[in-house]
């Protein structure tokens, strides 16, 4: 698969660690923010539960999933650019 992950690489859920059942869930998604997701490294491994098999996962959660977002705009801004550059490319802060 395409690009290394800016948040982590690590082959475990990056909410609980577990290493079985894992899901290579895109950060930021719809409107071609998946494609941009993949280039820019914005990506995560995570469980079927913190991914869409709980009330506790990203897609069903909007805390965990902004929490996940909020992270991941740290990490580009210290690997890839600046808070401008993000928002030019994802459209919105999330710090």
């Amino acid at each position: 698969m395409g690009s290394k992950s800016i948040v982590s690489n690590d082959r475990k859920c990056v909410f609980c660690g577990t290493t079985t059942g894992l899901h290579r869930h895109h950060i930021f998604f719809g409107n071609g923010r998946r494609e941009l997701s993949e280039k820019y490294g914005c990506w995560a491994y995570v469980c079927g539960k913190h991914h869409n098999l709980s009330n506790m996962s990203v897609h069903m959660n909007r805390v965990i999933d902004l929490s996940l977002k909020e992270v991941c705009q740290a990490e580009f801004e210290k690997q890839c650019g600046t808070r401008e550059d993000f928002i030019k490319i994802f459209g919105r802060n999330y710090l």
